[in-house]
């Protein structure tokens, strides 16, 4: 073999090998989607940062109940001319001042406001985090939403290239007839109708899996788009054949307990509010050297109490109160009308996976009937046993049947994960 010959096929066999590491798709799993969604979706990563907010929030009303401390350093320096009234000559005195001090504040009771305020912002940080897992219900049903898009595209690709199949068969049998006379030109134009629809519905179908990707790609979080492929079965996990307790599973869902802890930042609000009636008592203490030269040698100290009382403010703390209580009720409310959304979707989602999974099975049975059908039609019809308007009926069924017993197996999985958003799983659950 001639040298060159072989540089050339190695150069070849080499740039095979890169173009298809390349251009290779990525194959993901469910559990490998959850993972990279689960670092890097950002509606998770702000519901995170919303923790971290409330969390810091609380910590900076809690500060208040801690002696506040300060410090402070001061050097100044003045310079006064004076002219005497007689002789009208000028002399100069330049003064100089030095201190530094400390002095501190510590806040003694005010009606238990600040402390009422602590336990809200504890409240706050509970309503955040069920917040966070309410956000990452619904990463998960749109993740999973996403994730079957594409494993349905993928396998609608497989059926359109069925169905091509199917059409170009026939097709070739209807010309077949016609060329020896015993079809009509009608006939073969609806042939040929119905393999250009079956490639135009292919060519549509491998156009939807780069959608879907990209779908998945933005539910992932990730920034850079890359072809991939989706692997798993159309099997459902958490099927519930038997009517689960709605009221019980509610209990858990991250809605209500968002509800929940809202109403209970309102009721401590209140008290807080109350607490604005209540004198404030703090004590204060501080220490300072003072001195026309440096370091200041000259000693103080002071400590004192200082009560702060509210007389007349306009109505301004009634008004409070009052705008206090009224979104306790509200909160009240709005805990109410979740609970009863959260039941009633419970219950709406668990009968729409009953209905998806039996109608998965009668269009199971239906797909056999119809492929039976198929096989017997097109026997007979080449035997012209049959005409060519009942065989295309029959094979239309066909056609329409393999799409219907997808469709239902794609239905069968939205329903399964809404059924897991109404409990208010998170992404996590499996």
């Amino acid at each position: 073999m001639p040298k060159i010959f072989k540089t050339y096929l190695i150069v070849t066999v080499l740039l095979l090998l890169f173009f298809n590491s390349v251009f290779a798709e990525e194959i993901l799993s469910w559990q490998d989607c959850i993972k990279e969604a689960a670092k890097n979706n950002p509606d998770l990563i702000a519901a995170q940062e919303g923790i971290k907010e409330s969390q810091a929030s609380k910590a900076i009303t809690a500060s208040s109940l801690f002696p506040q401390i300060d410090s402070s350093l001061s050097a100044s320096t003045a310079k006064t001319t004076a002219t005497n009234a007689v002789t009208g000559a000028k002399t100069s005195t330049t003064t100089d001042s030095y201190s530094y001090g400390v002095s501190g504040t510590q806040l003694l009771f005010d009606g238990f406001k600040t402390l009422n305020e602590v336990k809200g912002a504890s409240e706050n940080i509970k309503a955040s985090q069920e917040g966070y897992r309410f956000t990452s219900s619904e990463v998960r049903l749109n993740l999973r939403t996403a994730f079957i898009n594409l494993l349905t595209a993928q396998e609608l690709v497989n059926v359109a290239e069925e169905i091509v199949k199917i059409r170009r068969d026939n097709l070739e049998l209807i010309t077949l007839r016609y060329e020896s006379g015993l079809e009509n030109e009608g006939s073969l134009l609806t042939a040929e109708a119905n393999l250009k629809e079956a490639n135009f519905e292919l060519s549509e179908a491998k156009r939807d899996v780069e959608v879907a990707q990209r779908q998945l790609t933005k539910e992932m979080g990730r920034q850079e788009f890359k072809p991939m492929s989706a692997k798993g079965d159309f099997a459902v996990r958490d099927t519930v054949k038997e009517k689960p307790d709605f009221e019980g599973i509610v209990k858990n869902n991250p809605s209500l307990l968002q509800a929940v802890a809202n109403k209970n930042v309102a009721s401590f609000n209140i008290k807080s509010a109350y607490a604005n009636f209540s004198p404030e008592f703090s004590g204060n203490l501080g220490a300072d050297k003072s001195s026309s030269t440096w370091p200041p040698r000259d000693k103080a100290w002071n400590a004192g109490l200082t009560v702060t009382m509210p007389i007349f403010e306009g109505g301004l703390r009634f008004a409070q109160v009052s705008q206090a209580k009224a979104l306790y009720k509200q909160a009240e409310a709005n805990e109410r009308s979740t609970k009863d959304a959260a039941i009633y979707s419970l219950a709406q989602r668990w009968a729409q996976l009953q209905n998806a999974v039996e109608a998965v099975d009668v269009q199971y049975t239906s797909l056999n009937a119809a492929a039976k059908r198929s096989e017997i039609a097109e026997a007979q019809y080449s035997t012209g046993f049959i005409n060519f308007d009942s065989w295309t009926i029959i094979e239309d069924n066909l056609v329409s049947a393999k799409k219907y017993y997808l469709n239902a197996q794609a239905n069968m999985l939205f329903a399964e994960a809404n059924w897991i958003l109404a409990k208010g799983e998170t992404l996590e659950y499996e």
